[in-house]
């Protein structure tokens, strides 16, 4: 409740009230479950926006949402006002703004893998040292080659682009191995699956849309429903520090303020600090010690305070404690060191009194005008003046159609970035290797062309070479064919010649011997009257002209011979 400029949050022998201006000196809310910490968290709210300041908070049981609703007189509502004497108290409702991660009960909430970064993703993936330190390159090379990570898709194209370049990439950042890669890739596909690819995206979030406040001077009140989002623990807690981050990245420095600019309360903060690394619990450290010179105040809700780090839990001035149980030891423990975060009161043991505090009570110590603590003090913490309950699906909806950010978030857009730029590269470098390798496909196929038609030529070759050779021989074999059929002609013919050679010899010598006959008996008549020598050479000649004469000039020495023949044997 607001009253008088300050923030009345409980009541015992006085109102306890939390000061505006010392509120972005965070604060913790702790107890065990069902002592009262989420009626204290809406008391809370509902003051700091009463106040005119903007609200974040989770609404993890989804019992939250009662605030954009008037509040109604429930019975233990009624008997806590008359119980508690509080003047001025009345019902009222609150400007709610409905944020969901999944985007079904509340406007999506987005961001970017490269507005998220390495380190707090790392943890969201669960990374070992090695796997984180090759997440970092992927982002740097991203960096460097201008190349946006918006969402899953992104990254992993990313990682990949990595992978299939490590080997140039490993001179210059150091071993990218495949398995590591394959690992971090295994981790984001877990992430998608629990819903990551709706945290991944855009238009993302921007955190000063938070930071309004009504026609009326009150501060919205923005409730991030978690039911879905707290089944993912690391993914939740890591979404609620990026959410820090963001706050303190964006706004600037404003020194102490009136009052906050905006209140930030985190639900079940134990999950950010289990199994933190040392590099994170630095970074919570230091958006805690340094968001409150932006003016944001950071109020922690979990069980106990030793759930908190001590060195942010030094941190945290304005403090509420529920009761706790302590049944062993170790939960003895615990009383005992919650007990001693807060000044003593010498009226009562801070230790026994925190076993014993009934549903709705605590201990209590804001920080006073001077930002120091004030005594520890038992107190009834103030019921809410907004709804008890939650919403109906009709009512949420009708609430989330006024609150002017629909039409900003409800649409996600999918512009150019890493993925669309490295499938293009990599289609570009498919169509390079497969027109190197359809090109290579044609010179081979031309190399075989070319060999089966230089075999083929080599074959029409030898078959032209064969037909020649068959060709020469066969015209070969008929020219001997020819020649011999002309020498046998020849043959034939000279022979046939000779025949008629010898035939007309025999004629001829026919002729002659019987021209010769006629003559020699002429000649002889005469010669065998004169026997001499003398007469002998006549008649021989005579003779022998007479068978020239009778014959011709053929066979003369046959003649010649005949003659001498014939005249030897007349003349002896």
């Amino acid at each position: 409740m607001y009253k008088d400029g300050k923030l009345i949050i409980a009541k015992g022998e006085k109102e306890l009230c939390l000061l505006p201006k010392m509120a972005n000196r965070h604060g913790l809310i702790a107890g065990a479950t069902g002592t009262g910490k989420t009626t204290t968290l809406k008391v809370m709210a509902e003051s700091f926006a009463a106040a005119g300041v903007p609200v974040f908070l989770a609404d993890i049981k989804g019992d939250l949402a009662g605030m954009a609703k008037m509040g109604e007189g429930k019975e233990w509502v009624k008997n806590s006002v008359e119980k508690l004497g509080l003047d001025g108290f009345g019902y009222t409702q609150f400007p709610t703004r409905f944020w969901d991660v999944f985007g079904v009960k509340g406007h999506p909430v987005r961001t970017t893998m490269t507005e998220i970064g390495p380190m707090l993703l790392a943890r969201i993936l669960d990374l070992n040292t090695t796997q984180e330190g090759i997440l970092n390159i992927a982002f740097r090379v991203a960096d460097e080659n201008g190349l946006l990570l918006l969402d899953i898709k992104d990254l992993r194209a990313m990682l990949q682009y990595v992978s299939a370049n490590a080997k140039e990439l490993s001179q210059i950042y150091g071993n990218i191995t495949p398995q590591s890669v394959s690992a971090i890739l295994r981790s984001l596909l877990t992430l998608e699956d629990a819903g990551g690819d709706k945290f991944f995206g855009e238009p993302a979030l921007d955190v000063k849309d938070w930071m309004s406040v009504s026609y009326d001077g009150k501060g919205f009140i923005n409730i991030l429903h978690c039911e879905q989002l707290f089944q993912q623990p690391v993914l939740y807690s890591t979404f609620m520090l990026w959410m820090l981050s963001e706050l303190y990245e964006t706004l600037p420095e404003v020194g102490d303020l009136e009052k906050p600019k905006m209140v930030f309360f985190f639900d079940e903060a134990h999950l950010l600090f289990d199994d933190a690394p040392k590099a994170l619990l630095q970074k919570v450290e230091q958006v805690v010690r340094l968001i409150r010179s932006k003016g944001v105040g950071v109020y922690f809700i979990t069980q106990s305070p030793t759930d908190i780090p001590d060195s942010v839990l030094g941190q945290l001035g304005n403090r509420v404690q529920h009761a706790l149980r302590a049944y062993t030891p170790a939960e003895i423990k615990k009383v005992k060191a919650a007990a001693e975060t807060f000044r003593a009161n010498e009226a009562f043991d801070t230790v026994e009194v925190i076993t014993t505090l009934a549903t709705g009570q605590a201990l209590i110590s804001f920080l006073d005008e001077g930002g120091a603590p004030s005594v520890v003090e038992v107190a009834q913490v103030l019921p809410p003046q907004s709804f008890t309950g939650t919403l109906t699906d009709e009512e949420r909806a009708a609430s989330m159609a006024s609150s002017g950010m629909g039409g900003k978030y409800d649409n996600e857009v999918d512009r150019e970035s890493a993925y669309e730029i490295l499938m293009q590269v990599a289609q570009e470098a498919r169509a390079a290797q497969e027109e190197k390798a359809r090109l290579a496909e044609e010179a081979k196929e031309a190399e075989k062309r070319a060999k089966e038609a230089e075999k083929a030529a080599e074959k029409r070759a030898k078959q032209a070479e064969k037909e020649e050779a068959a060709r020469i021989k066969a015209a070969e074999k008929a020219e001997a064919a020819r020649l011999k059929a002309l020498q046998k002609e020849e043959e034939a013919r000279i022979k046939a010649e000779e025949k008629a050679e010898k035939e007309r010899q025999k004629k001829i010598e026919q002729i002659a011997t019987n021209a010769a006959k006629s003559m020699t008996n002429s000649i002889l008549s005469n010669t065998l009257k004169r026997k001499t020598s003398k007469n002998r050479s006549v008649a021989e000649k005579a003779l022998t002209s007479a068978y020239n004469t009778a014959i011709g000039n053929v066979g003369r020495q046959a003649t010649t011979s005949l003659v001498r023949g014939l005249l030897g044997t007349l003349l002896k």
